[in-house]
């Protein structure tokens, strides 16, 4: 009886962990570029989160010059690290202000969820 349990014990565990693994997956297929996100997220995070608020505004500015101006397109990489960068400072806000948590998170989603392919079809108007 006890080998039993413990079985499929090892059995729900298997599966918990394997739904899970197929779930990540799901979503990061759903994003042609969501590894490259998730690669620059996890080295540039740390570096965002330490920005005072005169760097983060430095930062946002330099974006939308860019990505405003006729004559500079970005390169996907460029694109995303600008992205990723203003994502992981708003996580921080979340972090400072709990008050703040759900509206830093969602930010972040939005940030997060931006396309380079919708960047340069911006860029042809």
């Amino acid at each position: 009886m006890i080998k039993k349990l413990v079985h499929l014990s090892s059995v729900a565990l298997l599966f918990l962990c394997l739904s899970n693994t197929l779930v990540a997956q799901e979503k990061t297929t759903n994003d042609p570029d969501g590894t490259l996100k998730e690669t620059l997220y996890k080295k540039y995070k740390r570096e965002a989160q330490t920005y005072d608020k005169k760097e983060f505004d430095a930062l946002f500015f330099e974006f939308f010059q860019k990505q405003k101006d006729p004559n500079v397109t970005l390169t996907k990489e460029e694109f995303y690290t600008y992205t990723v960068k203003i994502a992981a400072y708003s996580e921080k806000l979340g972090i400072l202000y709990k008050d703040q948590k759900e509206e830093a998170q969602r930010t972040k989603k939005e940030w997060l969820d931006k396309s380079y392919s919708d960047y340069l079809l911006s860029k042809k108007h």
